[in-house]
C-alpha cells in the first residue's frame, strides 16, 4: 500500500500571520508626538522679520522730551502723506478737505474762524496720552505746520479763560482742560493742562529711558514716516483690537485674541498701502493660539462661496498673519485699486501748496 503523501506546511501563510500590524493607538501616538514637537518648535522658533525704519533724529529728540509714561503715542507725518501718490490719486477731495478737529467743539470753532484746515496746514503731528485716573486721560499734542493769523498767542489770549507763563512761555486756556502754547511760529503745543505742557518745556529726564515699554514698541514699529501708533496700556489695546476686529463679532469673543497686552500699528502710503501691526501677548502659547484663530478666521471669511463681499475677500487675501515668539505680526499690502472701487474718484487737479 502506498502511504498518503505528507502535507507540506504553508510557510507563506505562517510568515504572513507572524507579522503584526501596527495598532491604531501606536500610529496615533506617533503622529501626535510629531505634531506636538513640530508645534513646540514653531512656537519657540524666532522668525525673520522686516527691519523697522529708524526714527528721524528730530522726532526722536521730541519724543525724548515727553513727560511721564505714555499709554498711547500717535504720530502722523501729514506732509509726507500729502506728497504720496496714494494721497493725490486715490484719496477723495472730501477727505482731504475734512475737518479732523470735529471731535472737539472748541478747536472746530477756532479752525473755522481762522481758516485753519488740518489736512492742508499740519505738517507733522505727535500726540501722547496718559492715564490720569479711572475716568480721565491727560494728553499732549505737538503740532508743526503753517498757522494762519488768529492762531498766534496774542489772538488766543483774547479768547482764553485763563493765561499764565510757564518756563518763559505764554499759555492760553481755551477751556479748563484745553491749553495752547506757541513756542515758535511753526509749532504749537496743545495739552489737557498747563502742567503737562510745562513738563515738556522743561524735561527732567529721558522719556525713552523712563518708558521702556513704549521704547520697545517703537523699536518694533515697521513704518515710521507716514503714520504709526504704540499702545502700552491694556485699556487702549483692548479698545483698538475691538475696532480692528469690529467686522467679526466671533473674533471679539475669543479669549486668546483678547489677552493682548501691547500693540503697535504703522502704515506707509505710496502706490499701495503697506501696513504692519504687532500684537504682544504675555507668553508664546497665547500668541500661538491667537495667531491660529486669527489666521483661520481670515481664511474662512475669504473662501470662495462664502457670503463675504468680494471687496472684503480681496482685502483679506492681502493680509498675512504670523506668530513670532510672544507676538502676532499682521502684515498687509493693499492695492490702491481696492480703494478706488469703494471711494469716490480723487481730483486730478494738483493740490495747492499751503501758505508759508
Amino acid at each position: 500500500m502506498q502511504s498518503e503523501p505528507k502535507q507540506v506546511p504553508d510557510t507563506t501563510t505562517k510568515a504572513k500571520t507572524g507579522r503584526k500590524k501596527p495598532s491604531l493607538l501606536a500610529i496615533t501616538v506617533i503622529l501626535g508626538t510629531i505634531g506636538l514637537v513640530t508645534q513646540l518648535l514653531w512656537v519657540n522658533w524666532p522668525k525673520s522679520r522686516t527691519e523697522p525704519e529708524p526714527l528721524s533724529t528730530n522726532i526722536q529728540d521730541v519724543i525724548d522730551r515727553l513727560p511721564g509714561t505714555a499709554d498711547a503715542l500717535i504720530y502722523a507725518g501729514v506732509k509726507d502723506i500729502r506728497e504720496s501718490k496714494f494721497w493725490n490719486e486715490v484719496i477723495p477731495d472730501s477727505v482731504k478737505a475734512a475737518n479732523w478737529l470735529q471731535f472737539d467743539t472748541t478747536l472746530t470753532r477756532i479752525s473755522r474762524q481762522t481758516g485753519f484746515i488740518p489736512s492742508r496746514d499740519i505738517d507733522t503731528l505727535l500726540v501722547e496720552f496718559q492715564q490720569r485716573n479711572a475716568r480721565k486721560q491727560d494728553f499732549l499734542g505737538i503740532v508743526w505746520g503753517n498757522f494762519p493769523e488768529g492762531l498766534d498767542i496774542d489772538a488766543l489770549e483774547h479768547q482764553a479763560v485763563q493765561t499764565i507763563s510757564v518756563e518763559g512761555r505764554r499759555l492760553a486756556a481755551l477751556r479748563e482742560d484745553l491749553w495752547i502754547c506757541r513756542p515758535s511760529g511753526r509749532m504749537a503745543l496743545i495739552g489737557s493742562s498747563a502742567d503737562i505742557i510745562g513738563r515738556y518745556l522743561a524735561p527732567h529726564s529721558s522719556f525713552l529711558e523712563r518708558d521702556t515699554t513704549t521704547t520697545a514698541l517703537l523699536e518694533k514699529t515697521a513704518h515710521k514716516s507716514h503714520f504709526w501708533f504704540t499702545l502700552s496700556s491694556p485699556y487702549w489695546t483692548i479698545g483698538a483690537l475691538q475696532s480692528l476686529t469690529s467686522a467679526n463679532k466671533d473674533l471679539q469673543t475669543l479669549g486668546n485674541i483678547n489677552r493682548i497686552r501691547h500693540l503697535t500699528l504703522s502704515l506707509k502710503l505710496d502706490e499701495n498701502v503697506e501696513g504692519t501691526s504687532e500684537w504682544i501677548y504675555e507668553n508664546r502659547r497665547s500668541a500661538y493660539f491667537a495667531s491660529t484663530f486669527l489666521w483661520s478666521a481670515i481664511k474662512l471669511s475669504s473662501t470662495p462661496g462664502t457670503r463675504t463681499p468680494q471687496e472684503t475677500k480681496d482685502l483679506l487675501n492681502s493680509i498675512h498673519v504670523m506668530q513670532n515668539l510672544e507676538s502676532v505680526i499682521v502684515t498687509a499690502d493693499i492695492p490702491a485699486e481696492l480703494f478706488r472701487k469703494t471711494l469716490p474718484a480723487a481730483s486730478t487737479k494738483p493740490e495747492e501748496n499751503p501758505p508759508e
